[in-house]
């Protein structure tokens, strides 16, 4: 199966792991795995738009200070984020520094704090699709957006949230483990 990569611990994982311990240890405690909760949410979808035009690994190894930075991604404190704190964020060279990017992630938190509790964790795992009747089997069979994804991007981004394209929540719902897209054979398929 082209789609496998057998690390050096003999398991065989998706292909895209690579040979990076990071991506694996990634791949082996979360990829995939149910996310639940508002704040764990945000922080996804935060750290999903700071990926676009970027590589994961990048936001994976930046992870750590993004939380420091961004309060561990309470949508409460970065709503009342203002533009020293934009100013701050933008002399960080341990995150991705994107104005846009980290002005979205603000104006997100602001429409979280609106929210009612769990009211975002139930609007994002309602566009979940049913679990696939057959798993991917190769690269050719790998997606970058679904009809999920784009009702999804549509529904947030009319809700005003920014940064959550079709192809960013639908790398969103595989990381949350909305769907399931570990390919056949992978160890943790």
């Amino acid at each position: 199966m082209t789609a496998l990569l057998i690390g050096p611990d003999d398991l065989a994982r998706c292909l895209w792991v690579g040979d990076d311990a990071e991506y694996r240890r990634y791949h082996d405690e979360e990829w995939g795995t149910p996310l639940h909760g508002d704040r764990a949410l945000f922080e996804k979808m935060a750290l999903e738009g700071f990926q676009a035009g970027l590589s994961w690994i990048t936001i994976l190894r930046k992870r750590p200070r993004f939380r420091e930075v961004f309060a561990g991604f309470d949508p409460e404190i970065v709503a009342e984020f203002d533009e020293s704190d934009i100013e701050r964020l933008m002399a960080d060279a341990g995150i991705v520094r994107n104005r846009a990017k980290i002005e979205a992630t603000i104006g997100n938190a602001r429409i979280v704090r609106g929210m009612a509790d769990g009211e975002l964790d139930e609007l994002m795992w309602s566009f979940a699709p049913p679990a696939r009747e057959h798993r991917l089997r190769g690269m050719a069979d790998a997606l970058a957006v679904t009809p999920e994804s784009t009702a999804m991007s549509k529904e947030l981004r009319r809700r005003g949230f920014r940064f959550v394209g079709a192809t960013t929540m639908y790398a969103l719902m595989q990381s949350a483990g909305m769907v399931d897209d570990h390919f056949e054979g992978c160890w943790r398929a």
